[in-house]
C-alpha cells in the first residue's frame, strides 16, 4: 500500500528556514527499539507536553521538543506531515495519546494521517485512527495570507475573501 501521498515543502517564515543548518533535524525514529530508547530519556516534565513531530519522506517519525520548529524538525526538507504528538503509558506500553496537524510551517492537509499512521505503525505505536485535533490550513487567492479555518466558515480572516474548500498552500 502507498501511502506516501503530497509531500509539504515549507510555506512559513524564510527566516526559519534560513537557520536550520547543515545535518539538523528530529530524532529519528525508525523502529520500536528507537523509541523505547528515546522515550525513556524524556523528564516528566518534556513528557507532560505534546512534541513537535514530522514525518520525512522516507516515511520516518521524527521527533523534537514541542517548541522546536517543525522545519529544524525537518531539516529544512519537504515532509509528509508536521504536527504536535503526545504520549502516555497504557498499561505496559506507550501509545500516542493525542496527535495533530498543527503545523503553521507546514499547513499540512487532514489527507496526510495515512502517513503518520504508517510511520507509527511502523515503530509498533499504539495511535488513534486519525487526527485527534485536526487544522484546516487554507491560502487566501485574493490576499495570499495562510488561514486556520474554524467551525467550517471558508472566509479570509485578513481580507474577507471566500477560501477554497480544497487545500492549496503550496499551489
Amino acid at each position: 500500500m502507498n501511502v506516501r501521498g503530497r509531500s509539504y515543502r515549507y510555506v512559513g517564515p524564510a527566516d526559519l528556514k534560513a537557520a536550520v543548518g547543515p545535518g539538523t533535524g528530529g530524532h529519528r525514529i525508525g523502529s520500536a527499539a528507537d523509541f523505547t530508547h528515546w522515550i525513556a530519556e524524556r523528564t516528566a516534565a518534556e513528557l507532560l507536553e505534546p512534541f513537535t513531530f514530522v514525518v520525512s519522506t522516507d516515511g520516518m517519525l521524527r521527533l523534537t521538543p514541542r517548541r522546536s520548529e517543525h522545519v529544524a524538525c525537518a531539516g529544512g526538507e519537504n515532509v509528509l506531515s508536521a504536527g504536535e504528538i503526545s504520549f502516555t503509558r497504557e498499561a505496559d506500553r506507550w501509545v500516542v495519546d493525542d496527535v495533530s496537524n498543527q503545523s503553521t510551517g507546514y499547513c499540512p492537509d487532514v489527507v496526510s494521517w495515512p502517513a503518520v499512521a504508517h510511520a507509527l505503525d511502523a515503530i509498533e505505536l499504539g495511535h488513534p485512527s486519525r487526527f485527534t485535533h485536526h487544522v484546516v490550513f487554507r491560502r487566501c487567492p485574493s490576499c495570499q495570507e495562510h488561514n486556520i479555518v474554524r467551525e467550517d466558515d471558508f472566509v479570509c480572516v485578513f481580507c474577507g475573501s471566500d477560501l477554497p474548500k480544497a487545500w492549496n498552500l503550496d499551489a
